[in-house]
């Protein structure tokens, strides 16, 4: 059974997950999550020592560790990592666990976003463009597979887009009281 007060929230990096998440959580009187934050904190550094030393294998299993707990809260938007979708246990728990939300965007927008973060291993490589499409191309499909609802980012306002989410969710909320 879904409980409709938790929200999470998937997508690439540089979707504005944690943005967002930050505007919903405050409008909807929830906590707020971000994965990569409390994988970081509970670590001690930063995600990409985390890839360095333990490699994409270790970061992902300390990721799936995390959202198993995150998941378990009540009353919370999550802001998940770009990957966590990537494993099947992610993706049912998720599912099952609240009201996922996938913000959309395309690779370059998301590109132009992200370009000058250096706290994305997965873009440290000589183009990091081509690698932000092969990784939308492999993750698209796994994001709607487990979404609920399906935004584009577009070119709006964080605060028109939370408000817009916020609407469409007291709509969902609403039709299934």
């Amino acid at each position: 059974m879904k409980r409709p007060g938790n929200l999470y929230l998937v997508g690439m990096m540089g979707a504005g997950k944690t943005t967002v998440g930050r505007l919903l959580a405050r409008r909807l009187k929830l906590r707020f999550f971000d994965c990569d934050h409390e994988i970081e904190h509970r670590c001690g550094v930063k995600v990409p020592l985390i890839f360095d030393i333990e490699g994409e294998a270790g970061f992902r299993a300390r990721e799936t560790q995390v959202l198993a707990e995150l998941t378990a809260l009540d009353g919370v938007v999550l802001a998940t990592g770009g990957g966590a979708v990537l494993a099947e246990a992610n993706r049912r728990r998720l599912a099952v666990a609240g009201t996922v939300i996938y913000l959309c965007a395309q690779p370059e927008d998301l590109y132009e976003r992200v370009r000058q973060d250096r706290n994305r291993p997965l873009l440290a490589t000589p183009d990091p463009l081509g690698r932000l499409r092969e990784l939308y191309l492999h993750r698209d499909p796994l994001y709607r597979e487990v979404a609920d609802l399906v935004v584009d980012t577009g070119r709006q306002s964080v605060q028109n887009l939370a408000r817009t989410l916020v609407d469409q969710l007291a709509d969902r909320w609403k039709a299934s009281a």
